[in-house]
């Protein structure tokens, strides 16, 4: 029996893929605007050989029939092409590669006219800021970005940390509300996103259909919502946000989601999609750039490199849930064919959980935290079953390359 506590509601027995290397700690896709201190995960399925579904799915992509998939894709656009004004669908995005393509694909091989809509990073890179602008440019496409109070941006994203050491939290929350609350003013409603999260580590049932399921963007409980881990009453009664800019962050209503028909599709669904072929591609036809340099956390450029606090994110999920950003690439990689389990072991070792020192000032201070505290303050979000303390240092209990403290 387990005698560590666990936090988060994890499982109890920490195991890896075999196929993949991908820890069993690592949680599902859920609903961003209900998630507090008190929230227990769901976790990617293993089975009883400990092979996830994750990998699983991959092999179910190698039989789909990607040409029938394009023959409904042009279906589903047929019946929207020229319905809604001068734009016949809308594209979210920040100018990665994944944005870059699905609006330059939709728009000038399928001869679309999408609308692009943007929530803004909450620091933007150099490198996210001019990937932006060539996106926009060269795709010759209108944007609508969020103009969010700065003030409350900062406070929510202070108490995201703070509460639930989720710094990606205000991102992620415009990244899937923002584009639904435009459909349902520009009567827009058929939306695109790249390529389906779940794929990632939801049961395999979640990947059977190209649509989103309503219940990450749209609320039917304004009382049920926490933001920053904080309920929606007690940020205005509290904290004294007022009810107007407190909205830009809050999902659409369940009730007018339905009422206008909106569809939010996932393109990944209809078209194989791969991070290295979107990458090329963005390249290619959007003036995308990746960084010069290697990603903290991870031997990547490219992926996820717009926003600042993106990096502290992933080092946050290594703290919780002992996953760091090389974790992530490798296990998709291997998914797709392009890297070995030695590989990717290799990998792994050398780069998971490396602290990101780049733009780690720049993110304190809009913290208003120090260096210091802010690591201090990891160490309270450290679930005892995942890590060990031994002479004043933090080491993981078990590994994919079985070196941890308790292996």
């Amino acid at each position: 029996m387990n005698k560590f506590k666990i936090l988060y509601g994890l499982p109890k027995k920490i195991l890896f893929c075999k196929k993949t290397l991908m820890s069993n700690q690592r949680p599902t896709s859920e609903q961003e605007f209900t998630h507090n201190i008190k929230t227990r995960k769901k976790t990617i399925f293993f089975d009883k050989n400990n092979v996830s579904d994750a990998w699983k799915f991959s092999r179910k992509k190698k039989l789909i029939n990607y040409q029938l998939r394009e023959k409904e894709l042009i279906k589903l656009l047929d019946s929207h092409r020229g319905k809604h004004g001068k734009y016949d669908c809308i594209v979210p995005g920040s100018g990665g590669k994944d944005s870059c393509y699905a609006s330059h694909i939709l728009k000038y091989k399928y001869g679309m006219n999408p609308l692009t809509v943007t929530w803004p990073p909450v620091l933007y890179t150099d490198y996210g800021k001019e990937n932006f602008k060539n996106w926009i440019l060269t795709g010759k496409f209108k944007n609508i970005s969020a103009k969010w109070d700065k003030d409350l941006m900062r406070l929510l994203t202070i108490l995201s940390v703070k509460n639930l050491l989720h710094p990606f939290q205000t991102f992620i929350l415009g990244q899937k509300n923002f584009a639904v609350k435009v459909a349902l003013k520009h009567k827009i409603p058929l939306i695109f996103y790249g390529e389906n999260e779940a794929e990632h580590g939801n049961k395999l049932a979640d990947n059977n259909s190209s649509l989103r399921d309503s219940s990450y963007h749209t609320y039917k409980n304004i009382k049920n919502i926490y933001l920053g881990g904080v309920k929606y009453d007690d940020l205005i009664k509290k904290y004294k946000v007022s009810k107007k800019k407190l909205d830009y962050f809050l999902p659409a209503s369940h009730a007018e989601f339905e009422k206008n028909n909106v569809e939010v599709h996932y393109l990944g669904y209809y078209l194989k999609w791969t991070p290295q072929e979107t990458f090329y591609y963005s390249v290619e036809n959007c003036g995308f750039r990746p960084r010069p340099f290697r990603t903290a956390g991870t031997y990547s450029k490219y992926n996820s490199i717009d926003d600042k606090i993106d990096d502290l994110h992933y080092y946050t999920t290594f703290i919780k849930f002992g996953i760091g950003r090389a974790t992530y690439d490798v296990s998709q990689e291997i998914r797709n064919d392009h890297l070995s389990i030695e590989e990717g072991k290799k990998l792994i070792k050398k780069y998971d959980g490396e602290f990101p020192e780049v733009y780690i000032k720049d993110i304190c201070d809009y913290l208003k935290m120090s260096k210091n505290s802010l690591i201090k303050h990891f160490d309270k979000f450290r679930s005892p079953h995942i890590w060990k303390k031994i002479r004043n240092r933090w080491y993981l209990r078990h590994t994919c390359n079985m070196d941890g403290a308790n292996d």
